[in-house]
């Protein structure tokens, strides 16, 4: 997708919110169809329906497309459901989990959110997409939180109901930016020509001034390419203009990472030597096996992430559930930052279910939990989460962003190994971001 529109920034009022949430329910059940359910599953076994206690929630992320794919999130929200059940539901109430192919397709995510509204879901769950403006307003006007999404849109960090667990891509090109001001020379980033990928040179930027260094130059790229040659070449002469320190070329493309990769990898023997870096998301583990490992192009990169790496032991209870639940699922990465956005996404679930006690569980009710000044633990994997609408990152235009800290991880004989101890908090760089 490369057209433009002006990035939604207004934020409703929660009054405004909340009252349409009867009538929505019923337009959206009066609407349903079985072309609203195509891409669509749930969790065998639990059945729901009027007058008893499931908890019904949706987890969407596309799958099968020709950009960026995440079938894992879905896959474990899946798992994570079994497993719930298995050990007696939440509180007591079995969990209904729904899943929808979001197909990286604003109308399939505006279906999604309007299968969401007909099923009566409570929540939406560790979710993947990049067309916020496509279903947020829906889930807004039926009064249905977002919890976890993968802060890919500007919209994620300024819904009323969007619950954030990380700071999505604005923390994680800030985080990067700041390391590479002291490593590196010229800096190429190398990005989608989309919507979403619009937003990410201002993060990064933001990052790089905070340590006196050049803004970097912003490379566009066709996001479904099967060949990166030219923007390569564009990379790797914008990363050698300097004299002093190496250049630094930076892929933001997702799944198309690897794909670039391989184009870079041919073209930079004619160039002189740069380094690269990425964020968590573009690379994992496997795409540095695939690429080559230690003699791959990403050796020595910078990689900035969310969350402890994937071998950290705060992983264990999530690595549990999949080895209980979804053993031998080939969708399922542990060290994928979605299925690990999911987990915690859940977790919140969960422990805002668990403080309404016997009362009603609702999309109200799990909303109003949230917004009450619910402090969530996530086992040491982000700091204590809390959702305030007007918070400290408010005045650029984030304000649900609660979450701006980051790690630093750097590749090391082809594997990704910590760079630096705990977390960085960014969010004084942000607040310098042009946005």
């Amino acid at each position: 997708m490369t057209g433009r529109r002006r990035i939604r920034s207004t934020v409703l009022p929660r009054s405004l919110v909340r009252p349409a949430r009867a009538g929505a329910l019923a337009a959206g059940a009066l609407t349903a169809c079985a072309a609203l359910l195509a891409g669509c599953g749930v969790v065998p076994g639990v059945t729901g329906g009027p007058g008893d206690d499931t908890i019904t929630v949706i987890t969407w992320a596309p799958e099968n497309t020709g950009a960026t794919n995440k079938p894992g999130m879905p896959a474990f929200a899946e798992a994570y459901g079994r497993w719930v059940n298995a050990h007696g539901g939440i509180n007591g109430r079995p969990l209904k989990v729904l899943t929808c192919n979001e197909r990286d397709d604003a109308v399939a995510a505006a279906r999604c959110a309007r299968r969401a509204v007909a099923e009566n879901a409570v929540a939406v769950v560790g979710s993947y997409s990049q067309h916020g403006d496509a279903f947020l307003p829906t889930l807004e006007t039926a009064g249905i939180p977002y919890i976890g999404g993968y802060g890919l849109t500007h919209d994620e960090f300024t819904s009323p109901l969007s619950y954030p667990v990380n700071g999505g891509q604005p923390a994680l090109l800030a985080g990067l930016g700041r390391t590479l001001a002291d490593a590196c020379g010229p800096v190429a980033l190398v990005r989608p020509d989309t919507i979403a990928g619009d937003q990410l040179p201002p993060l990064l930027d933001s990052g790089l001034a905070a340590g006196g260094h050049d803004p970097a130059g912003d490379l566009r790229a066709a996001e479904a390419a099967t060949s990166y040659g030219d923007a390569a070449e564009r990379a790797l002469e914008h990363a050698a203009t300097g004299t002093g320190e190496k250049g630094c070329v930076v892929p933001a493309l997702g799944d198309r990472t690897g794909t670039f990769m391989d184009s870079f990898r041919r073209a930079r023997a004619q160039h002189p030597e740069v380094r690269t870096a990425t964020v968590l998301g573009s690379v994992d583990q496997t795409v540095l096996d695939a690429s080559g490992g230690a003699s791959g192009p990403y050796e020595g990169a910078y990689v900035t992430g969310w969350y402890p790496e994937a071998g950290d032991a705060r992983w264990d209870p999530m690595k549990e559930v999949i080895r209980a639940e979804a053993f031998g699922d080939n969708r399922i990465d542990p060290g994928d930052a979605g299925v690990q956005t999911t987990w915690i996404a859940y977790t919140v679930l969960r422990q805002a279910v668990e403080s309404l006690g016997d009362g009603e569980v609702t999309a109200d009710t799990v909303s109003a939990a949230l917004d009450g000044g619910l402090k969530v633990t996530t086992g040491d994997l982000t700091p204590t989460l809390r959702w305030k609408f007007q918070d400290t990152l408010a005045s650029i235009g984030l304000p649900r962003l609660v979450n701006a800290n980051v790690t630093l991880q750097q590749v090391r004989n082809g594997r990704l190994t910590t760079a630096a101890d705990g977390f960085t908090d960014v969010t004084s760089t942000l607040k310098e971001a042009a946005l």
